[in-house]
């Protein structure tokens, strides 16, 4: 519904803000860390948001980046985990770490984050794999794709970057912008996102 809010920023708690734009203050549920980062009381901000509608509940989540949302949305789709759990994620772990984890079984890492146990950080593994497969078989299926030098670390971070909602071209076309090769993994799928998000 809302793709963003940008306004001045009128409150800051520990979860959430009040942005007020044309005389409407909005309540938007956030990271600790993105309330962190954000400006100074008073400020003009950006704030990206997700339009959260459940039986008993009608809330705004916010987000600093594309990415985060992309993020956000990935884990409440996943079975079990709700908005509180995602955003606490948020709080917790950066968006590239957090594909890897995916990529690499990584269950530690994710059961690192409050809230999120055991059997949780394997079902999103499992979820947001299952639908990283999906994404490939239709990758396969299409035309015309940019090729690229792939190698094994390249084609890890296409997926890392996959299991957070791009499509194989747009990261294909990205990577165009800039020199991977010489690149760990890591600063691959971050140099990624900066050309994604763009």
């Amino acid at each position: 519904m809302f793709a963003y809010i940008k306004g001045s920023l009128e409150e800051k708690m520990s979860n959430y803000v009040v942005l007020e734009t044309m005389g409407v203050g909005y309540k938007i549920f956030m990271s600790k860390t993105a309330i962190g980062k954000l400006g100074e009381m008073g400020s003009t901000v950006k704030i990206f948001t997700h339009y959260h509608v459940r039986e008993d509940e009608i809330s705004l989540y916010g987000f600093l980046s594309n990415e985060e949302l992309k993020m956000f949305e990935l884990l409440i789709s996943v079975s079990g985990v709700g908005a509180k759990s995602a955003i606490s994620m948020l709080s917790n772990i950066s968006t590239s770490d957090f594909a890897l984890s995916i990529l690499t079984n990584d269950i530690t890492k994710l059961t690192k984050v409050p809230g999120i146990g055991k059997k949780t950080a394997q079902r999103i593994i499992l979820e947001l794999k299952d639908k990283l497969k999906a994404e490939q078989e239709i990758a396969k299926t299409e035309e015309n794709q940019t090729i690229i030098e792939v190698d094994e670390q390249i084609d890890e971070a296409i997926s890392a970057l996959q299991i957070l909602g791009y499509h194989r071209k747009e990261i294909e076309k990205a990577f165009e912008k800039f020199d991977y090769k010489t690149m760990t993994i890591e600063d691959i799928i971050r140099t990624g996102l900066k050309y994604l998000g763009k």
